[in-house]
């Protein structure tokens, strides 16, 4: 099995539509293709390097995670089976298998979901200013990791590559998405954060926040994108857990934490990242993925 990364795919018979920080997305008609590579972004920059078996990691644990959710809301995938997949696929059948996901168009609602459980990241950045998060009043004399009362939905302006998602209040959400639709995502989004927060914490991880994103078919709200990936959200370790500083966790913040110890100016380009925390990034998210689905990337991938 190639575990060298996988920065980019070329697919030359097929109609590339975009390329996202993570995600290579073609067009197949009346489906999409999206490939999961091995890049890795940070404050919104893409670094040069690629992290190993990240792309396997992302489509698995995104894929455990839809099929737990389908009792609240329908997901995109058709198939993640490159067997499945239609004949102009068949060629690169050994660079999509394990990494790719054959999935419906929606129009997408263009907002990032996020729901927060705990005062992290953007967030406790955010309560320190002014006490709020997102327009949400909290608490005076909370500190850094503590748990919230109760999960808060603080959406995100979903952004192109290169530029920054921005926190905005759940108001100017509506104004972009309509009040209706922002109060059905809010209501989804907040029900599979708890129903994933509690299977994860039974396995030894606090989800401390996640964001999600949904389109639409037809007037109807689904699941699209990646869902509950160390990419996506922050996975902490249960058993080490501490209210009042950063937590260790089972996700890309320990790419964050070097960077900021370099004081990367979260601006391009990107700096060279030593070996050591390419390596360790790829074994938390590999962590990751064994403690949630009981199941190592190996297992899934031999």
């Amino acid at each position: 099995m190639k575990t060298e990364p996988i920065l980019q795919t070329n697919f030359s018979n097929l109609k590339l539509l975009k390329r996202g920080k993570v995600r290579d997305i073609y067009d197949l008609g009346d489906k999409l293709l999206i490939v999961s590579t091995d890049r890795i972004s940070a404050y919104d920059v893409i670094m040069e390097q690629g992290i190993p078996l990240k792309g396997f990691i992302l489509t698995k644990i995104s894929e455990f995670w839809f099929n737990l959710m389908k009792d609240v809301v329908e997901n995109h995938i058709i198939s993640t089976n490159v067997d499945e997949f239609p004949q102009e696929c068949k060629e690169y059948s050994d660079a999509l298998k394990h990494r790719s996901m054959l999935i419906k168009k929606t129009k997408v609602i263009p907002i990032e979901c996020v729901v927060r459980g705990f005062l992290s990241g953007s967030g406790w950045s955010d309560y320190l200013k002014d006490g709020e998060v997102c327009g949400i009043k909290l608490p005076v004399g909370l500190k850094e990791s503590q748990k919230l009362e109760t999960p808060i939905f603080t959406p995100a302006t979903k952004e192109e590559v290169g530029k920054h998602d921005e926190n905005i209040s759940e108001e100017f959400a509506a104004e972009i998405v309509g009040k209706e639709v922002i109060e059905k995502v809010k209501e989804i989004s907040i029900t599979i954060y708890k129903k994933a927060f509690q299977y994860a914490l039974n396995k030894g991880i606090i989800i401390a926040d996640t964001k999600m994103e949904f389109g639409m078919i037809d007037d109807k709200i689904i699941l699209i994108d990646e869902l509950l990936t160390p990419d996506s959200s922050r996975f902490w370790d249960a058993k080490k857990y501490q209210v009042g500083k950063s937590q260790e966790s089972f996700d890309k913040q320990y790419l964050r934490d070097y960077l900021n110890s370099i004081n990367f100016n979260k601006k391009p380009p990107a700096p060279n990242l030593p070996e050591e925390i390419i390596k360790n990034t790829s074994r938390k998210y590999q962590e990751a993925l064994e403690i949630l689905t009981g199941k190592s990337i190996y297992e899934y991938i031999s």
